[in-house]
């Protein structure tokens, strides 16, 4: 009898150790936020592996230090950002500036617990420099299309995003209504009459969640 050839039996242990580095890898991220929302900078690699349900040579083997693991769930907030801004650029009729707020809003407060160790470091500038472009972008389509008030400026939506990060920091966790109202009141804000004064905010810099 003849047919072609079962695949060899060898590649099946490397398959699974990647299946494993993989469930490993997203066990110990899951682990950190836990354990740095809970201990902040003085959570152990020793207590994060524990929670992760791995030994604490499988986190060292994957991130070098702590440092290295809070830059790596820093990378990844920034990644979730800057697709978040690139989908509202997908968005016509002026909806898109909304949409981007909404998902600042919401990593904001998926990350608040811990935001602080996020302000200490540096954020990655390439992915920075996407973000703000997306606001100024967004900005003047939401004018456009008279989602917002003709006066509202790039400079009033930064103003309000570093408001909202503002809001993480005090509360250190912000329930899902609290920012939520937060944003709705100020969006109502910008839908209205331009305000009294005619000097715009100037946010010292654009660090989304990176160092301040």
């Amino acid at each position: 009898m003849t047919g072609r050839a079962a695949p060899a039996r060898a590649d099946l242990p490397a398959r699974t150790v990647r299946r494993d580095a993989a469930r490993n890898y997203r066990r110990i991220l899951d682990a950190a936020r836990e354990v740095l929302g809970e201990s902040g900078a003085d959570a152990g690699m020793e207590e994060i592996a524990a929670r992760a349900g791995v030994g604490v040579g499988t986190v060292y083997r994957r991130f070098a230090s702590k440092d290295a693991l809070i830059g790596e769930l820093l990378r990844l907030a920034l990644e979730d950002l800057t697709a978040a801004s690139d989908a509202a650029l997908t968005r016509t009729g002026g909806s898109g500036l909304e949409e981007l707020l909404r998902a600042f809003g919401q990593s904001f407060a998926d990350h608040a617990r811990y935001a602080t160790l996020f302000l200490e470091r540096p954020a990655d500038p390439s992915a920075t420099r996407r973000i703000r472009a997306a606001i100024d972008e967004l900005s003047t389509r939401a004018v456009a299309a008279g989602t917002v008030s003709p006066g509202t400026t790039p400079e009033d939506v930064m103003a309000l995003v570093l408001a909202m990060r503002g809001l993480a920091q005090a509360s250190g966790e912000v329930e899902p209504a609290a920012w939520e109202r937060f944003l709705d009141i100020h969006l109502a804000g910008l839908r209205a009459a331009p305000p009294a004064s005619r000097r715009p905010p100037n946010p010292a810099g654009f660090k989304p969640v990176g160092s301040h």
